[in-house]
């Protein structure tokens, strides 16, 4: 971004001490007002060359529509949120119903890939992962769909029960494996369903 001329940067702090008063982003009778302009047109080129060098952006025929720009914009990544289904336990498996409780906004490159419509997001409870770096609290991001490699962690269905661990295979037969030695390894007596293999980690700060 180009840097502002004096005059265009107390108009732009105009601007942005109106927004963050709470008041309406001021017109541009308003701007020729406050800084003596003797007409409309002295306050559009002034808003015109902010607009060039990338300081602010309004939308065409609309009014009060000025928006200043971040100078961090360009730096920050696409924001997406990913739907948050609730918890599934890092612990003994348990019967659970998918409850949709938000969603969570996430940076693109702050994860390391590119969710799409099949990523959703599970709140861990309990401490069957903790050897895997997954504590209580955390939420996991998932992708549905992927068949799950050996070693990678899922959600899965066994046997009508949802849990997270670690998805392996022995002698050819897939099982679950916790990273806790409290817990034994599950073995499914009729069904195993992968719901998810785990794509990121999002832990929250606890106070």
């Amino acid at each position: 971004m180009s840097k502002p001329t004096r005059a265009q940067q107390r108009v732009l702090d105009f601007i942005q001490a109106e927004v963050h008063a709470g008041r309406p982003i001021p017109t541009l009778r308003e701007i020729a007002a406050q800084f003596g302009f003797r007409s409309h047109r002295a306050a559009a080129c002034h808003l015109e060359a902010l607009k060039r060098k990338g300081l602010i952006e309004s939308e065409p025929g609309k009014a009060r529509s000025l928006r200043v720009i971040s100078p961090l914009a360009k730096l920050r990544s696409r924001i997406l949120d990913i739907p948050l289904f609730g918890s599934i336990p890092a612990g003994f498996a348990r019967e659970r119903e998918p409850e949709a409780e938000g969603c969570v906004s996430v940076d693109i490159e702050s994860i390391g890939f590119r969710p799409t419509r099949n990523t959703f997001a599970l709140r861990v409870t309990g401490d069957s992962m903790i050897g895997r770096h997954i504590l209580d609290g955390d939420v996991v991001v998932l992708e549905h769909g992927p068949e799950p490699r050996h070693g990678d962690i899922v959600a899965a269905l066994i046997d009508g029960e949802s849990t997270l661990k670690t998805f392996l295979r022995r002698n050819g037969k897939p099982y679950l494996k916790a990273e806790n030695e409290k817990y034994p390894d599950l073995l499914p007596a009729q069904e195993l369903m992968i719901q998810g293999v785990f794509k990121a980690l999002i832990r929250r700060a606890k106070e």
